[in-house]
């Protein structure tokens, strides 16, 4: 009777919930408009960004096979060893995760992970936290590029100093949830190393440099489709919540029903404690908050902002560097930390994970506002 009860009680709970959304979002946009509105964001977001974040995998499914294949993991891991552990406490190899990400976009670092010999080199622990790190250099050079177009020169630079310290903050805080709940995986090995293919080394070993490189490319490049096709629900369903809380109405004020238009609830209940974000990041306009709330969708849709906010005079070099920093260490986190873990196997984890990066998102902020401070008073 009891479990029938709490059966019943969360089913009215779970009913009251989904109303309220759709019924807020009703009253604001229209129920029409709203509908439009989210199966066009969802449409727009599947054929923009979740193909371009699947060709993003291929290719650097592909380049990294080719690079475990011809033994750059075991020279990356030698070379950088020294440097990886004191930071990220992750073994040197994991360096190739970052620039990959670095140059394309989050979920290329699940491309890597899904390669046994990859993965080989990783503890259970250490290879879980691969979400926080890759996530904190997702798509860093786009975002640096265009700051950097905006008339900024040395600022992005310190927003990258300020996402290497956030993504150094989130993959530690990662690793010590992982560790509490689950002692065990200090020790277990990411993948076992009977199942690491014996077999095709030595099938390779005799195989020409030209049908290596064919083999490699081929399978990387099917894994990248696969992890593509993962990420669609974690996408399409996150990112257009986030951007329908966002986003206002239409260029004319008014809702239409097509893609991007939103409520704005988000920025408005930020404005509200604004003077928060002023002492912690040096913001000197509320609607500047707006940009690290879309990064947790989507940072593409986050620099989208950016024009119009210097158009208005909001930005200067302060804001520049703090933006720089949260766009490149969230980079939309919110929208694919769900996939990357579910395509891992550990999906369970996935609230530990957010909470960790956001923590270092906010790091990551702080540290570009402060030490943006340090270098004007120089």
């Amino acid at each position: 009777m009891q479990k029938k009860k709490n059966k019943y009680t969360g089913g009215i709970c779970c009913l009251v919930i989904v109303g309220a959304l759709f019924t807020y979002l009703g009253m604001r946009m229209g129920t029409a408009n709203m509908l439009n509105t989210i199966m066009h964001t969802a449409h727009d977001l599947l054929l923009n960004t979740v193909f371009y974040l699947m060709a993003i995998c291929v290719i650097t499914g592909a380049l990294g096979r080719i690079l475990t294949e011809f033994g750059v993991v075991s020279l990356l891991e030698s070379l950088l060893r020294p440097f990886m552990r004191p930071l990220f406490n992750l073994p040197g190899v994991a360096s190739l995760g970052a620039v990959v990400t670095f140059l394309s976009d989050n979920p290329a670092i699940i491309s890597l992970a899904k390669d046994r010999r990859f993965a080989s080199c990783f503890k259970k622990y250490q290879f879980i936290s691969l979400t926080n790190f890759g996530t904190a250099f997702g798509m860093g050079i786009l975002v640096i590029v265009f700051m950097i177009g905006q008339g900024f020169s040395w600022e992005p630079f310190v927003g990258l100093f300020g996402a290497f310290c956030g993504c150094i903050v989130s993959t530690r805080l990662m690793q010590h949830f992982i560790l509490k709940t689950n002692p065990s995986y200090k020790d277990e090995p990411a993948v076992e190393e009977n199942v690491i293919d014996s077999a095709e080394e030595e099938k390779n070993s005799g195989e020409s440099l030209l049908i290596r490189v064919l083999n490699a490319v081929l399978d990387g490049g099917k894994s990248g489709v696969e992890i593509g096709l993962a990420i669609i629900p974690g996408v399409l369903v996150i990112s257009t919540l986030v951007m329908i809380f966002t986003f206002g109405p239409g260029p004319a004020g008014a809702y239409t029903g097509a893609a991007y238009e939103g409520t704005e609830l988000l920025p408005r209940l930020a404005g509200k404690v604004n003077f928060i974000f002023e002492w912690l990041f040096g913001f000197n306009d509320p609607h500047l908050i707006a940009f690290p709330i879309t990064a947790l969708g989507a940072v593409g849709a986050a620099l989208s902002l950016v024009p119009n906010f210097m158009a208005q005079g909001w930005m200067d070099g302060n804001a520049i560097a703090v933006c720089t920093a949260i766009g490149m260490c969230w980079s939309g986190y919110l929208s694919t930390h769900t996939a990357m873990l579910d395509t891992l196997g550990y999906r369970r984890l996935t609230g530990k994970a957010i909470l960790s990066h956001t923590i270092g998102g906010f790091v990551a902020g702080i540290v570009a506002h402060f030490i943006y401070v340090l270098i004007t008073l120089l």
